[in-house]
């Protein structure tokens, strides 16, 4: 078995679409209303619509208690999050741990994801 698509429920497709694909890179590989899939290096990110209510304030809250990042690879963290914080995005200080280097970040609707050597 292996992981071929993980699919994130969000407020504003085209919003998200435009920050994974503008500011983290990801390949379009289909759109449709309510429906996104991006190539994400061996995974489909998935973007489906969802009406949960009433709309996030701006900018929304870091979903802290959310069960799952994403974890996107990069071979410079300092690089990559430099470029981030150029184009806007929510980025937190970069980590060291033996030989990994991690950072987190805030993508549009408070999902965090992260930028990581790993």
């Amino acid at each position: 078995m292996r992981m071929a698509q993980t699919i994130v429920f969000v407020e504003d497709v085209a919003r998200m679409q435009a920050f994974y694909q503008g500011a983290l890179g990801l390949a379009l590989i289909t759109a449709e209303p309510g429906w996104v899939q991006l190539d994400a290096g061996g995974v489909v990110l998935g973007l489906h619509a969802i009406n949960a209510g009433p709309k996030q304030p701006e900018p929304p809250p870091e979903r802290v208690d959310a069960n799952v990042k994403l974890c996107f690879h990069v071979d410079d963290v300092d690089g990559a999050r430099a470029a981030l914080v150029a184009a806007g995005v929510r980025m937190r200080e970069v980590h060291h741990h033996g030989g990994v280097a991690f950072c987190d970040g805030i993508d549009p609707e408070g999902n965090v994801f992260q930028i990581t050597t790993r």
